[in-house]
């Protein structure tokens, strides 16, 4: 890789709120990482909401402020198959698959996650109702990621 490209990509990761950068181009791989300075503690009190905290060189480190969680309801917990996009519709204009306080039976299905292009209707292994949706229509999901509470 060129030299100069390098450089570029190295400040861009410095410049940038980004911590780190994976680049692959044929057969050469270039992974460039930036280190948060210790001083430097990230909180996060509710959605959409960061506090940052820098200490003085003197002082002593700052406590960690816990999030605060919202109550989940205890059940069996449907998890994510696969990396994909959560939908709980079969399509954009039709009527979900189920909605929390709807009484589900195993193997009926509960959304769709988009992977690759396929869509993969995702089933409950567990009858009960479905007491929390705990992922938003249309947001990407990781594998093992709850989605559902069943009760």
């Amino acid at each position: 890789m060129d030299l100069r490209k390098l450089k570029t990509l190295i400040e861009l990761v410095e410049n940038s709120g980004i911590a780190e950068l994976e680049l692959t181009e044929g057969e050469e791989h270039v992974r460039i990482s930036r280190n948060v300075a210790p001083s430097q503690q990230f909180y996060s009190a509710a959605p959409q909401q960061h506090f940052v905290s820098q200490a003085p060189q003197s002082a002593a480190p700052a406590a960690p402020i816990a999030a605060v969680e919202p109550a989940v309801p205890e059940g069996h917990v449907v998890k994510s198959p696969m990396v994909g996009s959560f939908y709980r519709a079969p399509s954009p204009g039709a009527k979900s698959f189920v909605d929390i306080g709807q009484s589900v039976n195993a193997g009926d299905t509960l959304c769709i996650i988009e992977a690759m292009k396929l869509l993969n209707e995702i089933e409950t292994d567990k009858g009960g109702v479905v007491k929390a949706i705990l992922v938003e229509n249309g947001q990407a999901v990781e594998f093992g990621q709850p989605l559902f509470i069943i009760g």
